[in-house]
């Protein structure tokens, strides 16, 4: 069993079977303290989009701890690992193409030749079902507010539309299925930011083997030396995936992340 993000056209951030981490940089100018829906999702839309012009301009290390659950709910297998990790944006002909570049660390050579657990990349991007690309398949509501260390949040449930470009899918054996994924963002709105994002899938997938799939993303807030603001990036991620016979849960926790800028120069020579 594989699950990926669906392409739209190319656009590709590769989930392996399991699912996704991503990283998440971006700083949310979202200033509404309103409970007007239309304009809380026309400006999320117009962060998000605003992220990902700035998303390849930041690496992280990322400490990944895959568990085998039991049918008690205990551990009964797990593996820690980290990894040097950096998401890269292209847009060849108007199109969104995110690739991963995930370099495990050396402390990981000795677990290679274990059997693999879940493998998940890539659900810190769930941030892209407010991207204007996505937001037309999602159903979107206010679902009250909530409140976290004193803040007052906006809670946002969407709710995928099926039969409408996805944001992600299953592969399995070759092909892939489209996923419902519905769930609650927890937006702060006097910062602007998303703090929270959990997701499951909307009905079990048992012709292919899926039975439950669940997301939780959490956002903190990064300074950088090099450049003013602050960015509000995944701090942690945990997946959970059953299916007929198995029960997986993955945590990545996201440290030290660092901005650096680059630059490029094309230069025709004449012959």
């Amino acid at each position: 069993m594989k699950a990926r993000f669906a392409k739209p056209g190319k656009l590709a951030v590769v989930m392996a079977v399991g699912l996704i981490w991503t990283l998440v940089p971006g700083p949310f100018l979202l200033r509404a303290q309103t409970a007007d829906l239309p304009g809380l999702l026309d400006r999320l839309s117009g962060n998000v989009s605003a992220f990902l012009e700035v998303i390849s301009q930041v690496n992280c290390t990322e400490h990944l701890t895959q568990e085998k659950i039991g049918d008690n709910g205990k551990t009964i297998e797990k593996r820690q690992s980290a990894f040097d990790y950096l998401l890269l944006l292209s847009n060849p002909g108007g199109e969104i193409n995110l690739v991963e570049s995930r370099v495990a660390a050396d402390s990981n050579k000795e677990s290679k030749e274990k059997s693999p657990l879940l493998l998940s990349n890539g659900f810190s991007m769930l941030l892209l079902i407010f991207h204007p690309y996505y937001s037309s398949g999602f159903q979107f509501s206010l679902a009250g507010e909530d409140s976290d260390s004193g803040e007052s949040l906006i809670k946002v449930n969407f709710k995928h539309i099926s039969g409408t470009r996805s944001l992600a899918a299953l592969a399995v054996r070759g092909r892939e299925y489209p996923l419902d994924l519905s769930g609650t963002a927890w937006i702060e709105p006097r910062a602007g930011v998303i703090k929270k994002i959990e997701a499951t899938i909307g009905t079990e997938m048992e012709d292919v083997g899926l039975r439950g799939l669940h997301c939780e993303i959490e956002y903190a807030p990064t300074t950088f030396q090099s450049v003013p603001g602050v960015y509000w990036l995944p701090a942690r991620t945990i997946v959970e995936v059953e299916s007929r016979h198995q029960h997986w849960r993955n945590t990545h926790v996201f440290l030290a992340y660092k901005h650096f800028s680059v630059n490029t120069k094309e230069q025709i020579a004449h012959p």
